[in-house]
């Protein structure tokens, strides 16, 4: 049985942000960056335990194609996604809301 997946806020921004930096890059990649991100989402709802702790209760989902992992943390009742992140930015980004939660 899946858990349901849901986007924080924030990672819903970031996840938005990214679709349409790519579109604009290119017609048509904004919607291949959401099917590989809606893989892992997908992954992470069905097995949620097959992605490494990296930061207290928090896993990392790697992206593939993209420069992007998803973080989030397993709840009794859903999985829950911090933030959909670029592997450029600096990870006290995602680490803060993970830290104000956890």
């Amino acid at each position: 049985m899946s858990l349901p997946v849901i986007l924080r806020p924030e990672a819903r921004r970031e996840y938005d942000d990214a679709f349409d930096f790519y579109e604009s890059r290119r017609a048509g990649l904004g919607p291949r960056f959401a099917v590989r991100v809606n893989e892992v989402l997908t992954r992470i709802g069905k097995t949620p335990r097959m992605h490494a702790l990296v930061r207290g209760d928090v896993r990392k989902a790697v992206v593939t194609k993209f420069p992007f992992c998803v973080y989030y943390r397993e709840l009794a009742d859903r999985v829950e996604v911090i933030s959909v992140f670029h592997t450029s930015r600096d990870p006290a980004d995602w680490q803060d809301r993970a830290d104000e939660d956890g």
